[in-house]
């Protein structure tokens, strides 16, 4: 069986695991959207691919890390290999909780391309780039303001 995004099960899988809030959102043709005032529709859809895709893969790591958590495990009697296990699992969580936030980013970008809001900084209002989307498809700020918040975040962290 496929697991690709775009196969039915998949997308039904990850409607389930994001709620009923995205679901609508995944069920969505890109066509079906809002125009949006600085993306081409054909940007839109290939932009909502890539955040499928990704959402795509991190449920799946997340299902695969939940499985290798929950495992039956032999008793370890070493105490170096018991902190070894222990380290691993904690490194996995951390990992997941950095997934669930990522998850969380890309459900929003979702959200605000239905909402004919993707694109646009929330800070100032300017158009985000096509290309810095490409590469940041969760971006929600045009490149000088996230040049500047993470100047004053430095500075602040320098204090």
């Amino acid at each position: 069986m496929s697991t690709a995004p775009n196969d039915t099960a998949a997308q039904a899988a990850l409607a389930i695991a994001l709620g009923p809030e995205f679901a609508a959102l995944l069920a969505a043709d890109a066509t079906t959207l809002p125009p949006d005032e600085y993306l081409s529709q054909e940007e839109i859809a290939d932009l909502r691919k890539l955040l499928l895709i990704e959402l795509h893969h991190l449920m799946k790591s997340g299902q695969d890390a939940v499985k290798d958590l929950v495992e039956d495990r032999p008793v370890e009697s070493d105490p170096v290999d018991v902190a070894s296990d222990e380290s691993d699992r904690e490194f996995v969580l951390r990992l997941a909780g950095r997934e669930r936030i990522m998850i969380h980013k890309l459900g929003r970008a979702l959200e605000r391309m239905g909402e004919g809001e993707y694109g646009v900084c929330e800070t100032c209002g300017s158009p985000i780039t096509y290309k810095r989307l490409k590469v940041r498809p969760v971006a929600t700020q045009c490149v000088e303001c996230k040049t500047h918040a993470e100047q004053v975040e430095r500075r602040s962290r320098d204090l």
